[in-house]
């Protein structure tokens, strides 16, 4: 999307990983695997390895929640965080576990011609376009349903400064204006697209880099 090239152009550096289930991951088929905190739990294991104590953080969609639960679980790593592609479904803790169970069906049949649920076989057919592994993709969605990624009461508690990042046109994840209201002083910021076309525009990378500049400027 040009995200890491703007940042890296803005002199910063920027790390990131594929998320178990996903690139060059490992790709488990056990939907336990996905459970509870295991994806923001590589996160920190990935920060330990390459001895980095701190980092600004960004996550999208299911990223997204992969931020929220660091950043209530642990803020001492972080200077700043952007929750991006996360609406009110954010601030219950947990994806929606009959999307999620929907979703996980959809990757798992045969023929995605079979799906009459449209949002999960737009899951489907976005999967096959990028490659991905289906079984394991379903396994997260079922693991990702079975239990809260974090408590969100603790969201009311978070200190660091936040932005919640999301297009204007994204009804996938519902309204962001309850979760930006949950953090004390987040930031809300709307720019063009929907949940998979926003990420890919110059306004969505410029929130970024203002925000950063703002709260970690680059070191002269």
């Amino acid at each position: 999307t040009g995200t890491i090239e703007a940042l890296t152009g803005a002199g910063r550096q920027a790390i990131a990983l594929d998320c178990r289930g996903h690139g060059r991951s490992g790709k488990p088929h056990d939907a336990k695997a996905y459970e509870g905190a295991s994806m923001a739990d590589d996160v920190i294991a990935l920060m330990d390895h390459l001895r980095i104590d701190e980092a600004s953080l960004m996550g999208y969609s299911m990223g997204g929640f992969i931020a929220m639960s660091l950043l209530v679980r642990h803020p001492g790593r972080l200077r700043n965080v952007i929750i991006s592609g996360v609406g009110d479904v954010g601030a219950r803790g947990r994806r929606d576990p009959e999307r999620a169970q929907a979703i996980a069906a959809a990757l798992e049949v045969d023929d995605q011609t079979s799906v009459k649920d449209v949002e999960a076989r737009g899951f489907r057919e976005f999967a096959e376009i990028s490659g991905n592994d289906l079984r394991a993709l379903a396994a997260m969605q079922r693991g990702a349903a079975t239990r809260r990624w974090f408590d969100p009461q603790m969201l009311r508690e978070v200190s660091l400064p936040v932005m919640v990042l999301v297009g204007e046109k994204d009804t996938l994840v519902g309204p962001p204006e309850p979760l930006a209201a949950m953090i004390p002083g987040a930031k809300l910021v709307k720019v063009p697209g929907d949940h998979l076309t926003a990420p890919g525009t110059p306004q969505f990378r410029q929130a970024i880099l203002d925000f950063l500049a703002e709260h970690s400027p680059v070191a002269v």
